[in-house]
């Protein structure tokens, strides 16, 4: 099986794409409509034809998408509430020039009773029959994660370890209970679902009219504060009470000389395989129904990860521990034989994990901006680019290329300049052009670099928890020559839609 599968049929040509989160799209009233189709438009015009993504999940306040509340579930932020004013189920006079989030669930509670009641106010949109369609297509985790939501909304500050014993441990007779208390803000959060499924489907229908793949990002770990954890606890390496004996990090490397304590909780892989990975499957599913492609984050974790002692939390007392490595993905490829998957495989990647890479013949990724340690075996190098892989001038994790550029030592950034060739054009656009250049059959450019922004446009900063997460687009700061010039690099490297 695992010898015969073939590349996805997404990158069974040449593509360029670009990296822009929906959360980075500026908008008024949630993104998921005026925001986007303007992006995909910009995306059109430029002759880009792959929108990579990272985990669309609710978030905690930390705003990371890598911890989200659920596995399965949209971001309630992303729903653009003009919309719903275009199909009746809220009026221009309830928004307000930037809701708070309590303005906005209010706003939303507001549509959840119109769209409930059949109201005359209400002339077009998504139907009734529609929302029973999607409530029983996702019942696997819909039911746990909007009752962990409303458990949630009661004890806001408090994880759900913290709850009391008999929601904590799902007592059936406490959790009916609640349930029937909290009925209208169950039915609520499901409808907040709704609205984003119904939304993000309509963008997707919209890219694909336009040529445009939708690429997104599986987190291979989940937050231990989440619907997955507490509704199967019995899945992940917990003491009695509920909390880890065990967590998820990574060894000093590239983006962290310290190493890095995720904290997320740890799969027990032998319990989740008794029933062939059900679990995961679902979680599969889930992503399948949003998706053209998805990445795997942390790939590697799948062949060996860094289990941390919870009671010694920092990264350097962890070690590796193997993970289902083979069999899991034959299950994967056994239940979804056209499964779409690309290889997260940066960092610290030693033969064994290429090899089950290799494998599989899922695509890994090569980053322009680690490639200059010094070495010509270096595999981030374009000239030891491989075809079915992808290249990205930076990732969510870097900083900009400007910014990585303009902090490099002298000697470094020479090599640089020589290897990526001299150009009239400024740097980041050297790297750009020496992605698209590459063999690799994807080239995924972040959207910061393609504004040509230093270090005060960078995402994310591994290892911090402070200051991430934040960037906005601004498209005052998008040149009007900036579609033309994609599309000329796109054109005359092969990338064309």
């Amino acid at each position: 099986m695992s010898q015969t599968r073939n590349y996805p049929e997404a990158l069974a040509r040449r593509r360029a794409g670009v990296l822009l989160h929906p959360t980075c799209l500026p908008s008024l009233h949630g993104v998921l409509g005026d925001s986007a189709r303007r992006f995909v438009d910009f995306m059109t015009e430029s002759g880009l034809s792959v929108w990579q993504t990272l985990p669309l999940g609710p978030t905690h306040a930390d705003l990371s998408p890598y911890q989200s509340l659920s596995a399965h579930a949209g971001n309630q932020d992303l729903i653009d509430l003009g919309e719903l004013v275009h199909v009746g189920l809220i009026r221009d006079i309830e928004l307000t020039d930037s809701e708070t989030r309590i303005e906005r669930q209010s706003i939303l509670a507001t549509a959840c009773d119109r769209f409930f009641k059949h109201t005359e106010e209400r002339f077009h949109g998504p139907t009734l029959a529609e929302f029973e369609a999607f409530r029983k297509a996702n019942e696997s985790w819909l039911e746990d994660y909007c009752l962990f939501s409303a458990i949630r909304g009661v004890y806001p500050e408090e994880s759900w370890l913290s709850w009391p014993a008999e929601l904590r441990d799902r007592d059936p007779v406490a959790l009916e209970s609640f349930s029937a208390t909290h009925a209208e803000t169950i039915r609520r959060l499901q409808f907040e679902q709704f609205l984003f499924d119904h939304q993000w489907h309509r963008l997707r229908e919209y890219a694909h009219e336009r040529g445009i793949l939708m690429f997104g990002d599986i987190p291979i770990f989940v937050a231990h504060d989440s619907a997955d954890v507490w509704a199967a606890p019995h899945l992940f390496k917990l003491n009695a009470s509920g909390e880890p004996q065990f967590v998820a990090g990574v060894p000093p490397d590239y983006f962290s000389p310290e190493g890095q304590h995720w904290g997320n909780p740890l799969y027990d892989w032998p319990v989740m395989a008794q029933d062939g990975y059900q679990w995961w499957m679902s979680r599969l599913e889930t992503q399948r129904r949003f998706f053209d492609l998805i990445r795997i984050d942390h790939f590697r974790g799948l062949q060996a990860y860094w289990e941390i002692p919870a009671e010694h939390p920092t990264p350097h007392n962890g070690y590796w521990v193997a993970g289902p490595g083979h069999d899991f993905l034959d299950a994967c490829f056994q239940r979804f034989p056209d499964l779409p998957l690309v290889a997260e495989n940066l960092g610290i990647i030693s033969d064994d994990v290429e090899n089950l890479r290799h494998q599989f013949q899922l695509p890994g990724m090569t980053v322009i901006q680690f490639g200059f340690d010094g070495s010509a075996a270096n595999p981030h190098l374009v000239h030891n680019h491989r075809r079915h892989d992808l290249v990205y001038s930076g990732t969510h994790d870097n900083d900009t290329t400007l910014g990585w550029y303009l902090n490099l030592d002298e000697h470094t950034r020479d090599y640089v300049d020589n290897y990526l060739g001299h150009s009239s054009d400024p740097m980041p656009w050297p790297a750009i052009r020496t992605a698209f250049q590459s063999v690799c059959q994807l080239a995924v450019i972040p959207m910061q670099d393609l504004l040509g922004l230093d270090g005060r446009g960078r995402f994310n900063t591994p290892g911090t928890t402070t200051g991430n997460w934040t960037w906005k687009l601004d498209w005052g700061q998008c040149p009007a020559n900036l579609p033309a010039h994609l599309g000329h690099l796109v054109r005359l490297y092969g990338r064309f839609p």
